[in-house]
């Protein structure tokens, strides 16, 4: 009988029992006084029905295994891990959750083709369908060895589709986070929070605690931001000219600031501002992916801090974003300043210092070298008699040409050759010279007295000792590793160093001395004049 709903729902009954805690007694004594019936006796059965019912017991206790699509999707994909297709037509083939059994006997031919192609770092056109479907066989361990390759496939194939596709940075940014947790591999996130922006959250912190605590220079715009109060991305000059520069020189100088504080103060800024203990998050795997989750489970435990919850670091993150934007605004020349921007003076002037370092290094780039020299020419004399040498380092060239009337005849390029410099050259450089081999660079130069151009000996004495010990291990060749554990050991950066000792020799010698990571080799004669000093 209907109650207008008022009626208690079944689950929501109470079954209450008038004997509360008593002890349930074993099944043994149950029976014992349960009156036995006198027992009827049974029909007999046939040996053939016995059997027909033992079979049907054992039926019911094997369990047999569980079969799922994505098991059996697996199962395919090793099957056909190896297999290619000839030269093939592209069909079109579109489904929501792709597997083999999807597609026609052209569609897959067309995929082994182009499955092969891509293997093979060739990326030909083709349909969404066809990508998921690879995706899907490498993120169940299909397709590659060892889990470095196929973490290296995934991204290889985001990056080539992802202009055609926008919907692959919706899934493969957490597919790929998710393949590097089961496999434990130790891979920056930043490019995955870069271009999948529903990810921020947990994979930044994880990404942000990696940087500050292990790799400062690797730190990213986009992870920094979610430590920022400050949204740049409402500021003019971001929206206008200076969004390429601020997202290339803010991540520098926080690494900047760290290296500093942690040279200031023996800690770097994780350690300065400790965050709180780290929370651990359930992370599905591979959702809405074809995903056997046999393979890995269905979830993984992430410990993630919540390093941009520090509201003392946060505070300061904030205020280098607002510095390094005014900085940047009068560099380019911008009008109008952020107001109330408050760092430490010796902060704000070690960023400015470097932000001014690095404009005149990038255009010196875009000027070119302060000594331009025609290589065709500069070949022809390296490939000239040792007159001609003794010809471009002789004070009294005219003499030497009256002396050897058929010189130039001899060799039509020599009075074609020039050095052109810049306008702007710096005044310390007195002379124009050709570095070869046999070292006349030098020789072109006034001695010291101790058998050390005069030249290079202000050069070796403007170096600090460190720049110093960073320019010998270069000369040695003992590589980067002791480069960088020098700069370490200084309390700052690789890069900050370089730019020292080329600002240095680009005021003294007119040039670059380190290209990249090594020494410019023009400069390679002039090491054995250099030894000795400074030490």
């Amino acid at each position: 009988m209907r109650r207008d709903g008022k009626e208690p729902h079944f689950t929501e009954l109470v079954w209450e029992s008038t004997e509360q805690n008593v002890p349930i007694p074993p099944r043994a004594s149950a029976e014992a006084r349960v009156p036995k019936v006198p027992a009827v006796m049974p029909k007999k059965k046939t040996p053939k029905e016995s059997t027909v019912q033992l079979q049907l017991w054992d039926m019911e206790e094997t369990q047999e295994p569980v079969t799922t699509t994505e098991s059996q999707f697996v199962v395919r994909a090793r099957e056909l891990a190896d297999h290619k297709e000839a030269a093939a037509l592209f069909v079109p083939f579109k489904s929501y959750w792709p597997t083999y059994g999807h597609m026609t006997g052209a569609q897959s031919r067309w995929y082994f083709f182009w499955r092969d192609e891509v293997r093979q770092g060739r990326y030909p056109k083709t349909d969404l369908s066809y990508i998921f479907l690879h995706v899907y066989e490498l993120i169940n361990g299909v397709g590659w060895d060892e889990p470095q390759e196929g973490y290296r496939q995934l991204n290889l194939l985001w990056e080539a589709y992802r202009d055609q596709y926008k919907r692959l940075d919706q899934y493969l940014g957490g597919w790929i986070a998710d393949f590097s947790f089961v496999h434990h591999l130790e891979v920056p996130l930043t490019g995955i929070v870069a271009r999948s922006r529903g990810l921020a959250g947990d994979l930044a912190e994880l990404e942000l605690m990696r940087c500050l605590t292990f790799a400062p220079e690797q730190l990213s715009f986009e992870v920094l931001t979610i430590m920022s109060d400050y949204d740049m991305s409402k500021s003019k000059f971001y929206a206008g000219e200076g969004k390429a520069v601020a997202e290339r020189y803010i991540p520098l100088v926080v690494a900047l600031i760290d290296a500093y504080v942690a040279r200031k103060h023996g800690s770097n800024l994780i350690g300065m501002f400790p965050p709180g203990p780290a929370v651990v998050r359930e992370r599905y795997l591979f959702r809405s992916a074809v995903y056997d989750i046999s393979l890995y489970g269905y979830s993984v435990l992430v410990p993630v801090v919540r390093i941009s919850k520090s509201p003392p670091l946060r505070s300061l993150i904030t205020r280098l974003f607002r510095l390094t934007e005014n900085k940047l605004r009068a560099l380019l020349g911008y009008r109008g300043r952020l107001k109330d921007v408050k760092v430490d003076a010796d902060m704000e002037d070690l960023v400015t210092r470097f932000l001014q370092r690095e404009f005149r290094k990038e255009e010196q780039k875009e000027k070119g070298p302060a000594v331009i020299i025609d290589p065709r020419k500069l070949k022809q004399l390296q490939n000239d008699s040792d007159i001609v040498r003794t010809l471009l380092t002789v004070e009294e060239n005219e003499l030497m040409l009256d002396r050897l009337p058929e010189a130039e005849e001899e060799l039509p390029g020599l009075a074609e050759l020039h050095v052109s410099e810049e306008e702007n050259r710096s005044a310390d450089s007195e002379a124009s010279f050709i570095i070869e081999d046999s070292g006349p660079m030098a020789e072109a130069l006034p001695d010291a007295g101790n058998g050390t151009p005069a030249i290079l000996q202000q050069f070796a004495a403007a170096l600090t000792p460190l720049e110093w010990a960073v320019v010998r291990a270069l000369a040695e060749g003992k590589g980067m590793n002791v480069v960088n554990n020098l700069a370490a050991a200084g309390g700052t950066m690789t890069e900050l160093l370089f730019d020292g000792i080329n600002e240095t020799a680009m005021d003294l010698l007119g040039d670059l001395l380190i290209d990249g990571e090594e020494l410019n080799e023009e400069f390679m004669p002039l090491l054995p004049y250099l030894g000795g000093v400074n030490d």
